[in-house]
């Protein structure tokens, strides 16, 4: 079995995976960090092998007790990766984004494919159906495009998430609403648009944590999937212990 730690910024994601079964998974905060392994660790006491990826902070500590008690692979810039890496920059290429594409890889082989991870940021990543992977797009997400509105002006509230009830507002709160959630959508569906007029018969990936919300809205077909990224990983690890 695979534990996979998915380190973020607020929020750290586990996954328990046999074979490439997903069987569990936890979302937590990093203070709950070894109390929730050691309940997986217990649950599913065949647990042998653990990958890390971190765009947050991982305690060098915490990786040394890490390494103690599983095999442990931690993913970086220099890890193997199954996809010829094209990006410019390629030490600036967040870990979560390499992970979506090696989830691509797998589930869908020689395809063209656009992965769109909405959560903090909208994230966009192409790879073609030869495995070359060339990056894509970073815009803000949801909840940032609504805390900029109110971070950024004098007036104007934070208000929750909410589907817009009319194209025009009529009230400074439906004209948030109107203009952060329209404009998430068309910019995903256009920039869908300009890929599929670009690249034939194209797969659409929807992932993060506002998938299951922008899989309403959206107007372009699109395979949803929240653990993608989860599954990513899962594979990243399958391809550099078979390495």
């Amino acid at each position: 079995m695979n534990l996979i730690i998915d380190v973020g910024n607020s929020y750290i994601k586990l996954a328990v995976f046999k074979g490439d079964t997903l069987l569990e998974t936890e979302s937590i905060n990093p203070s709950f960090f070894f109390k929730t392994i050691n309940k997986l660790d217990q649950k599913y006491s065949k647990i042998d092998n653990a990958i890390v990826a971190s765009v947050g902070r991982l305690d060098i500590l915490d990786l040394k007790a890490l390494k103690k008690r599983f095999n442990l692979f931690v993913l970086d810039v220099d890890s193997k990766l199954p996809f010829k890496n094209l990006y410019a920059t390629p030490k600036t290429l967040g870990i979560d984004r390499v992970a979506l594409v090696c989830a691509s890889v797998d589930q869908f082989p020689d395809k063209n494919v656009l992965i769109i991870d909405a959560g903090t940021c909208i994230t966009y990543d192409f790879i073609d159906y030869k495995n070359n992977y060339y990056g894509g797009a970073i815009s803000p997400g949801i909840s940032l495009r609504y805390k900029s509105l109110n971070a950024y002006t004098a007036n104007l509230p934070l208000l929750e998430i909410k589907v817009p009830n009319q194209l025009i507002g009529d009230s400074t709160e439906n004209a948030i609403h109107s203009g952060v959630i329209n404009g998430v959508v068309n910019e995903i569906d256009g920039l869908i648009n300009a890929y599929e007029d670009k690249y034939r018969d194209l797969t659409v990936i929807l992932t993060g944590g506002d998938a299951k919300f922008l899989s309403k809205q959206l107007k372009s077909s699109i395979f949803a999937n929240s653990n993608f990224l989860l599954e990513g990983l899962n594979y990243i690890l399958h391809f550099n212990l078979n390495e």
